[in-house]
């Protein structure tokens, strides 16, 4: 079997685990019926409690590290790894196990990066962590590090495919804020802190 197939379809598996699902089930709650109907750690938290929360950003984020990482360490190739992140982040979004729901691919785009480009998301994450304690919005600050992670990328000389890739994942997370987009227009967005 192609190389950059194993890739694809391992990358779509790990992504598609769907842990913001499994935690907020193990708590008797569908997160798919409640608040944003999101099962991304951000609905989690706001649904289930902060520590739920954050055991699925480690998750997300774990997977996507692993989506990526794995081909590099296997076969010494960015390239393969660029396929399970992106694949990753679409398994997270789409879920073959919870009927294609699934969460806005944040997290697991995160760890994906970490692997490929640690000073980029190093950055991203600063730029987030600024965004979200000055507005108070994890939506908004979700985007505008989506949409820095490309930029800093090319800045900091990342290789043209890596920096394709921040700019393809990144406007896909967008994407799937499309909703938060139109709440924030409209100023019904929940602020981090309000359930």
């Amino acid at each position: 079997m192609n190389l950059f197939v194993i890739a694809a379809v391992t990358g779509y598996v790990l992504g598609s685990l769907p842990f913001g699902w499994l935690v907020a089930r193990a708590r008797g709650v569908n997160i798919f019926e409640v608040g944003s109907k999101s099962s991304g750690a951000t609905n989690v938290r706001r649904m289930v409690g902060p520590g739920a929360g954050y055991t699925v950003v480690a998750l997300d984020a774990f997977k996507g590290a692993v989506a990526s990482g794995w081909p590099i360490l296997a076969w010494h190739t960015e390239a393969l790894g660029v396929v399970g992140l992106v694949c990753a982040v679409i398994g997270h979004s789409f879920s073959c196990f919870t009927r294609f729901r699934g969460g806005k691919g944040v997290a697991t785009a995160a760890g994906g990066f970490l692997v490929l480009m640690p000073t980029v998301i190093l950055i991203a994450l600063i730029v987030w962590t600024v965004v979200l304690y000055s507005t108070r919005y994890v939506s908004f600050a979700s985007i505008v590090a989506a949409a820095a992670t490309p930029v800093a990328a090319y800045l900091v000389g990342e290789s043209p495919l890596i920096t394709i890739v921040a700019l393809v994942v990144g406007g896909v997370v967008i994407v799937r804020h499309r909703s938060n987009i139109v709440r924030l227009r409209h100023g019904t967005e929940n602020k981090i802190g309000r359930k």
